[in-house]
């Protein structure tokens, strides 16, 4: 059914994306699906990385960590963006036609007031993507 599932991942909160991580890893098992890891990132420093370039290497090896740890075939697809808390949707959405993904497994939080006035990055996706999006909570 999915040959190709797109999860979006920010390595700097990588403790927060347990069930949605586990969630792309059992249906890659179940459809023999590759699990594409998508980061954005900005061209200056940051936490993470220093450069584009390190960025690319550092999210390389966390999808070669997870295709280990869960048995599945892996890529990473690095994406540099020049406002990443601003342009994240739209840098999302391109990242979908240019991995070629089925399906996108997103993680998300628990709804809240700001939910009202912001979109979510969950819920943009899964109004614009053309394809299924599968938002996962926790």
């Amino acid at each position: 059914m999915f040959s190709n599932i797109m999860i979006p991942v920010d390595l700097a909160h990588v403790d927060k994306l347990g069930h949605a991580l586990k969630c792309a890893a059992d249906l890659a098992g179940l459809y023999g699906a590759t699990v594409t890891y998508v980061g954005v990132s900005a061209a200056t420093p940051s936490s993470v990385a220093h450069s584009p370039q390190e960025f690319a290497e550092k999210l390389k090896a966390f999808a070669e960590t997870e295709a280990g740890k869960h048995g599945h075939k892996a890529t990473a697809h690095a994406m540099t963006s020049h406002d990443p808390s601003t342009d994240l949707d739209p840098t999302l959405l391109k990242a979908v036609d240019e991995t070629g993904a089925d399906l996108v497994v997103m993680a998300s939080h628990v709804p809240n007031i700001t939910d009202y006035i912001w979109p979510s990055n969950g819920g943009t996706i899964a109004t614009h993507a053309k394809v299924s999006v599968l938002v996962v909570r926790g």
